[in-house]
């Protein structure tokens, strides 16, 4: 069963919680300040991190910040902090996905069980080895990693999961349903605009001009294109 790293200093919340995640078989590691629980994220290589934004020593913002330095295990941030922006610089700084406080336990659950699949999904369902070059861009599928020129550029989990899904689908145009579908789950429940963050967030990575992409292209309506390029 996946291992999921709980980083909450709100006892009210964090002791229902791993309870309840063990009860569903969930091996639950929990820390109660952001220096031990990043820590832990980055030595015990759970399936899942579940972050608080307001806790002692690190907050989480620093901590997904600094988890995302080497890893792209997925993160769920708790946060007590309703405003769009707040949520928006979570995601801006690695997050995949956000649960605002108060919460219903089985809201959060489908939430963790949603990411967790995607996991699942992903390591059952790897792509064949496969590098893909286009101009000074190249893609390693197999190994997640992405260089432009020389430089290896450090993608989110699911900016990575998103851009490997118009890569293997480079040359024909990706819906937004199906994107919604394969990258963030049928159960997804939060804002459709992430799938728009997210897109920027790459072509700012990817392109030379972001503003002009030539890589990702957006079909009108529809969804987004990946251009052709040469495999491996």
């Amino acid at each position: 069963m996946p291992t999921i790293v709980l980083i909450e200093d709100d006892r009210s919340i964090a002791t229902p919680l791993v309870r309840a995640l063990e009860g569903l078989g969930y091996t639950v590691l929990s820390a109660s300040d952001g220096a031990t629980g990043l820590e832990l994220a980055l030595t015990r290589q759970p399936d899942l991190v579940i972050l608080d934004i307001m806790l002692p020593e690190m907050d989480g913002w620093e901590v997904c910040k600094a988890i995302r330095k080497t890893s792209v295990v997925p993160i769920l941030m708790l946060t007590a902090l309703t405003d769009e922006v707040d949520r928006i610089v979570g995601l801006e700084l690695g997050a995949d996905d956000y649960q605002t406080k108060p919460f219903s336990m089985r809201e959060l659950i489908a939430r963790i069980k949603a990411l967790l699949r995607r996991v699942e999904f992903d390591a059952a369902h790897n792509p064949p080895k496969k590098v893909v070059t286009v101009d000074d861009l190249r893609i390693d599928l197999d190994r997640r990693q992405v260089f432009k020129g020389d430089t290896e550029l450090n993608l989110r989990f699911k900016e990575f999961e998103l851009l490997s899904l118009l890569v293997n689908n480079a040359g024909e145009v990706v819906t937004r349903a199906e994107i919604f579908d394969k990258v963030w789950g049928t159960e997804w429940l939060g804002d459709m605009r992430t799938l728009d963050v997210h897109i920027r967030w790459l072509r700012e990575k990817l392109e030379d001009d972001p503003g002009n992409p030539k890589y990702i292209q957006t079909v009108r309506s529809v969804g987004y294109r990946f251009v052709s390029g040469n495999s491996a």
